[in-house]
């Protein structure tokens, strides 16, 4: 694969997990902490795929 299907793969992953971990503490997926979750889970994805990449 290439490097930016990695990085695209880990931002959908990252973001998706990243928004859904709020919800386990009992937030909204719809709130700020889960918006939160998903640009962080994002940020993580895009250097996982980066790395996965090299």
């Amino acid at each position: 694969m290439s490097k930016k299907t990695l990085i695209w793969i880990g931002v959908a992953v990252g973001s998706t997990a990243g928004g859904y971990v709020p919800v386990l503490w009992g937030a909204d997926m719809i709130s700020f902490s889960g918006l939160l979750g998903s640009v962080v889970g994002g940020l993580l994805g895009i250097w996982v795929g980066f790395k996965l990449g090299d």
